[in-house]
Parts: structure tokens; sequence; C-alpha cells
């Protein structure tokens, strides 16, 4: 006997629970599981940036992660000259600390709230699929079983098992050199709002304190690096501002990293995300923040095929739109992790090259921005040179459904209003000072922009393209055309 779902999301990390719970907000049906019988623990991601904090939103869990989180205000650069420079963020590049722990409770506690749950213990150990739905074998407490879903998504990490069932590469390599990943305190008060990189000729070292006084510390080290005490105080010593002192170690640990990037993100009804799709060096914290934008693309494109106002050929744009994503993130953090492990006379350049990039502000300008999400830009069809980045804090809000939003000013809001009345299964509209048009998805790219009867015209095909009954009726009418032909 086998039981049926909508979707079914193998993996209950916060790529998984987020995946699920969006696809719940917008009223499907969906199912997770998970191998593992317990939550993950200990120290993991624990960065979030505003394109993470996004799906939080989402959720209605924002709030309580500011509550429990520390928000970070200022990236603190010491260079090997003990040469000191800030970099300020403003509100739309602030990152928020919060344990990846007490995420994955908020994303538990949304998706409990609009009526899903997590069933633990679940292995999957086979799959099968065609062209109306996905067949998965599994294994758990109550012996084997079949669970049966119109589609799949996986978000089971970086040894995936639906990966492998489904053939697919996850093409890369290793990063060279292991990172040591310690947590403690110090004896010295860290002041707490920043995340500190400290950039010395015998190596790097990020610290950020959170919340609750604990300080989390990344270094890279030689392998087989002995994790004790003693090994921590002297990186801190070699490689951290001057007087840095341990006062307690808590966790110690090293771990290996890899740049990766699966060689296809969807298999027919099958979808990989998160961790499961691309994988990279964890400086900048990116890695979260680009799985759970995995997430904000695909379900909005799920949700509107599975309500039947989205073209299913939307669908095929998640593997081509999110590669784009990942391979400009595995760019930066390759170059970050490079920039990082430089020997000391090449780091004597570097600090030379950085002061000079902070004095003209390019770092402001270039590299905050790339490391709160706000440079990833898809390559779109639709109009206007604004096609593919994301939208203006101005033009956002937040997405009910699976619709895109046409921003306009109020010059353009009556053909905005009239479109938004012929597709309202498709389109909502709302004004903002704009002197022409912004077409704003829910996973907040701007699909569109504009001013001239052109690139209304543009919008009118593009929306046709996306809209699935009208592609039926022009279907259709083909159809009805044709049998009236000789």
């Amino acid at each position: 006997m086998s039981a049926r779902t909508t979707v079914l999301v193998v993996g209950a990390g916060p790529v998984g629970l987020a995946a699920a719970a969006e696809l719940r907000r917008f009223g499907v049906s969906v199912r997770v599981v998970d191998a593992a019988l317990h939550p993950a623990t200990g120290p993991r991601a624990m960065q979030l940036w505003p394109s993470g904090l996004a799906v939080l939103d989402d959720l209605d869990v924002l709030e309580e992660a500011g509550r429990l989180g520390q928000p970070v205000r200022a990236m603190r650069f010491t260079l090997a000259g003990r040469r000191r420079f800030d970099l300020s963020l403003g509100p739309a590049d602030q990152p928020l600390l919060l344990p990846q722990h007490r995420t994955e409770e908020l994303l538990d506690r949304a998706l409990r709230g609009l009526g899903g749950i997590v069933e633990r213990g679940i292995r999957v150990t086979g799959i099968e699929q065609d062209t109306t739905g996905v067949r998965v074998s599994t294994d758990g407490p109550g012996g084997p079983g079949v669970i049966e879903a119109d589609w799949l998504i996986a978000a089971d990490g970086v040894r995936s098992t639906v990966r492998t069932a489904l053939d697919v590469e996850f093409l890369g390599e290793q990063v060279p050199m292991p990172l040591l990943l310690a947590e403690g305190r110090l004896t010295e008060d860290i002041e707490h709002g920043a995340v500190h990189y400290s950039m010395s000729e015998k190596g790097s070292l990020v610290y950020a304190p959170m919340r609750d006084g604990t300080v989390r510390i990344y270094t890279a080290v030689p392998p087989d690096t002995p994790l004790t005490e003693e090994t921590v105080q002297r990186l801190l010593t070699e490689r951290g501002p001057r007087g840095m002192r341990l006062a307690r170690l808590d966790v110690v640990r090293e771990f290996t990293s890899a740049e990766r990037l699966a060689s296809r993100l969807r298999v027919g009804r099958c979808f990989l995300a998160g961790d499961a799709a691309h994988t990279h060096a964890p400086l900048g914290g990116q890695g979260l923040n680009l799985g759970l934008q995995d997430v904000r693309n695909l379900a909005w494109k799920l949700a509107g095929v599975v309500s039947g106002a989205l073209h299913p050929d939307v669908l095929d744009t998640y593997g081509q739109e999110r590669r784009q994503a990942a391979e400009q993130t595995v760019r930066a953090t390759h170059t970050m992790l490079r920039v990082f492990m430089l020997p000391p006379l090449a780091a004597r350049v570097r600090d030379l090259v950085w002061q000079a990039l902070e004095s003209a502000g390019v770092l402001r300008r270039w590299f905050v921005p790339l490391l709160a999400g706000r440079r990833v830009r898809y390559e779109l069809p639709g109009p206007g040179r604004r096609a593919g980045a994301r939208a203006p804090q101005w033009a956002l809000a937040h997405a009910p459904d699976h619709r895109l939003a046409l921003v306009t000013g109020d010059a353009a809001a009556h053909w905005a209003r009239a479109l938004a009345a012929r597709r309202p299964h498709l389109l909502t509209h709302r004004t903002a000072p704009h002197r022409g048009f912004l077409l704003v998805r829910p996973d907040g790219h701007i699909a569109a922009s504009g001013s001239t009867a052109a690139d209304r015209e543009a919008v009118t095909r593009l929306l046709d393209a996306l809209d699935a009954t009208a592609r039926r009726a022009n279907s259709t009418d083909r159809d009805v055309r044709g049998a009236g032909r000789p």
C-alpha cells in the first residue's frame, strides 16, 4: 500500500523545512521525511544574510529570529601590518548570526503551524519516475514502504541519497586545506554586532561573537593539526589581534569542504536543492543562504504549476537560474578562500591592495553586496535592463502566493490594473513611486522592467508564456481551427 502526496521533500535540515513550509504556505500538500531519528546538533552554519532572512520573513518567523540572533552591523578587518578598517553594513546588507539549530527550530515551528510534520527515521532506498509522478521506496521504523508523489525535492545534503539514486554527478573538487572550527569564550570583551577578519602573515582568522557571548572561530589549518585548547590558543596568538586569550573552549573540530555543483538540478519530476545541489568553501556564510534561495526560487514556480496557473515549462528555469547563482557563489567563495590562505609575501601584497580598495570604496560597493546576495542576477528574457536583478527594497512586499506583482507609478496604473484583472490567477498590482514599471517575482527578482509601449507589449508576451490558462486556450483554438479544415 503506497501513500500519495503532491510534493515529497527528502531531508529535514533548514532547506528541506523551508521548502515544505513555503509550499504549505502556498496551499500545496507536502510530506517531509528524514533518515535521522533526531534533528542534527552541534555547530553548523550560523550566518543568515538578507537573501536567506527573506525566507524567514515569508514564514513569519523573522521577528523571533531577530530576538534569538545577533545582528551584524559591520565587518572589521585587521591586516598584517595591524592596519584596521570597518565595512559598515546598512539595513539592506545586514546578516544575522543565528546557530543553525535555532534556524531549524523556527522553520519546524513554521511548518507545524501550517499543518506539516517531519517523519523521521525514514530512509530513501530507491526512486522511480515517469511523466505522471515519482515512486519512492523507503525503509523506516515500520519496515519497507513506498511513497508516491507528483514531485520530489531532494534537500538531503552533500551526501544526497536522492542525487545518487538519480545518477547525477557532483562535479568539482575538495578544498585543499582543512578548516578548524572552535567555539568558546575569550578573556576580553569582543564587540558584538561585528564579524572580525584578522589577516596576519601567518594566516587568517575569522571570529564572530554571538548573542550569548560565545565566540565562533574559523581558520585554515594543516591536516592532522591537534584539536586541543593549546592549538586554538596558539592560532589566536599567531593570527588574531594582540592579547587575544581563550577563557573557555566548548567545541573544537576540523572539517573539510568542497567546491562542487550537481551536473543537473532537475531530473524529470525531481529537484535538487541546498547542499544536495551545490557546496563550496564556508567563508562568508553563503551556503545556507544559497540553499534557502533555491527554495524561494522553486516554491512559487512549483506551487503555480500545481495550482494550474503556471505552465510546467516554468520549472525548467529552476535549474538554469540556480546554477547561475551557484556558479557565482562558488567563484566568489573560491576567491575569498585563496585570498585568506596566501603565504606571507603574497599576504603583504594583498593587504596593500585591500587598503587601496577600501580607501576607494570598492569593498563597500562591490564586496558587501556580493556577500549579501544582492549581486546574484539571472539571465532572463524579460524586457528592461533590470530583468534578472534583485528588486529594490521599495518594490518588495510579502508575496501571498505564486503570483507575480506588477509594481507601477500612477502613470502606468490603469494599464497594470487592467492587465491584472485579466489574469487574477497570475498577477497582482500595486503602486509605488516609480516612473515606469517593475514585474517582480515572488522570489524578489525582477522579471521585466520598462516604461515604453514596446516594454508593455513584451510583458504581455512574457505573461502569455507563463500563463497555463492562456496556453491551454490557445491550444484549444488551434485544435478547433484545425478540425474545421478540409
